[in-house]
């Protein structure tokens, strides 16, 4: 049998693993909202429309943190249009997924709900349609204490305490021709500086994120991060970056190694940020905001379109697969590894659309196959992220040539004594692994759990078809453990150092 080798020793640190990696978004598109985090009359909803059995999943995935209200949607969105006695809210057009927006739910109820999930909320404003003054508008409404229009008016709507939201985005992908509010780059960086500049004199405390490319394959790509940092550098604390992975085209060996571009973008961006850095002599470190990523069948996305304009439509629903779990577990792997420059990350979205969550109109809530390697990796990627680099095979695939069939990370709790070691197999063969663990002199083996990559899906008829799968205990001998990982395949192995 093949093998891959890798030493995993306490001294090779990336950084803490930041509890904000592990978020995920919440857009007004397709059911995520509505019927999704938010379903009135459910009989799991609780007095405000709010669905328990979501909010206990989301609970179990261990999201940190949640993105709101987009996303595409945000570039046209009135925020005023959310808050207030839901009888006198508007209904309106939503441009960017072609439905009727309701209103409903709003900012105070999706305040309302992240207390609830136990998250923290990170708010885009609108800076497709909108600008200076009505981002400065929303912030006073969330942030400031009282006295003034604004945030009494956040009084009157019964909300004394202001909400003190720190994550701020600067709008949306507004390098997208398809973004309501489209822009070049100069046009976003100047308008996303001068609005960053008025925020941070309501609230210098916040943290904001500027909009990096929609995508690595953007004609834009790098040019449009370094025109917008020439303009925001000094205000902003983030540039976004967003990816989606679509294995439509049946290439499962592709697919399977879509971390690797994930990996080349996050060394691209971080290399444009610091070019900026170098040339303005900026000496602060611009960290990276993963807002967007996920598998997602794109091709689904046209047939969803073809209809009239309808409140709540369904937008892709995309069930998952055993093998996108697998995906999804390496991409994950791919942001703790550059946890030292990416400070957080949304996995798009939570609930129903292109979703770990799914559930039916007054029907049940379940999880899909992509939900278990988040919550696994959310619940022991604990402590300070380890470098790894692993030796052994490579194998060619179509879209990324030839690729390391292993990948590995591994964190470390130096107060638990807790070491996890997460390691993927994208290839079509059974390996061995060898762990050089001769730096955990105490070590020994606690469980190691896998996801093997199949077609197999969970849906309401069958919601734990898909599960992870108990393997042999790893032992450890002199300092040294051997671990097979099976073919395609994404493995978490436990071990404890104290």
């Amino acid at each position: 049998m093949t093998t891959a080798r890798v030493t995993i020793d306490p001294s090779f640190r990336v950084g803490p693993a930041h509890r904000r990696l592990f978020g995920s978004f919440v857009e007004h598109m397709g059911r995520c909202v509505y019927g999704g985090v938010f379903e009135p009359g459910h009989p799991e909803a609780d007095a405000l429309g709010l669905r328990r059995d979501v909010l206990e999943l989301t609970r179990e995935l261990g999201v940190s943190v949640v993105r709101y209200p987009g996303g595409n949607f945000v570039s046209s969105y009135r925020w005023e249009d959310g808050v207030g006695p839901a009888g006198d809210r508007p209904r309106r057009l939503d441009l960017a997924w072609k439905s009727i927006e309701t209103n409903a739910f709003g900012l105070d109820e999706f305040m309302h709900w992240t207390r609830e999930a136990g998250v923290e909320p990170m708010l885009a404003v609108n800076l497709g349609t909108r600008g200076v003054q009505e981002a400065c508008d929303l912030l006073e409404y969330a942030n400031h204490p009282g006295g003034t229009h604004f945030s009494d008016l956040r009084r009157k709507h019964g909300v004394d305490e202001p909400y003190g939201v720190k994550l701020w985005c600067l709008g949306n992908e507004l390098d997208g021709p398809w973004q309501v509010g489209h822009k070049t780059a100069d046009e976003y960086g100047r308008l996303a500086a001068e609005t960053a500049r008025a925020m941070k004199l309501i609230d210098p405390t916040i943290s904001l994120v500027a909009c990096g490319s929609s995508n690595r394959g953007m004609p834009t790509f790098a040019g449009w991060e370094a025109t917008v940092l020439e303009h925001t550098y000094e205000f902003v604390d983030y540039i976004s970056a967003h990816t989606y992975y679509d294995p439509s085209d049946g290439d499962r060996a592709s697919i399977l190694a879509s971390a690797v571009d994930m990996d080349a973008f996050i060394r691209e961006v971080v290399a444009t940020a610091d070019h900026i850095a170098a040339k303005q002599r900026h000496k602060r470190r611009l960290q990276i905001s993963f807002d967007e990523w996920n598998v997602w069948y794109q091709s689904r996305l046209r047939t969803d379109m073809d209809r009239d304009w309808v409140e709540a439509p369904a937008l892709i629903e995309d069930t998952y697969t055993a093998t996108d779990a697998v995906v999804v577990g390496d991409l994950l792997m791919t942001l703790l590894r550059h946890a030292d420059r990416v400070g957080v990350a949304c996995q798009a979205q939570l609930a129903n659309v292109i979703a770990p969550i799914r559930t039916g109109t007054n029907g049940p809530a379940w999880r899909q196959t992509i939900f278990h390697p988040f919550a696994l990796t959310a619940r022991h990627a604990r402590g300070t992220v380890l470098r790894t680099e692993p030796t052994g095979p490579t194998h060619e695939t179509k879209r990324y040539g030839d690729v390391s069939t292993v990948d590995t990370v591994a964190t470390h709790d130096e107060e638990t004594g807790a070491l996890t070691v997460f390691a993927v197999n994208r290839g079509d063969r059974d390996l061995t692994l060898d762990l050089d663990l001769r730096a955990f002199d105490t070590a020994h083996g606690e469980e190691h759990l896998a996801i093997h990559a199949s077609d197999a899906v969970n849906d309401a008829a069958a919601p734990d078809r898909v599960t992870p799968i108990a393997h042999d205990l790893p032992t450890v001998d002199s300092g040294r453990s051997s671990v097979r990982l099976r073919a395609a395949s994404w493995n978490l192995i436990r071990f404890t150092t104290s």
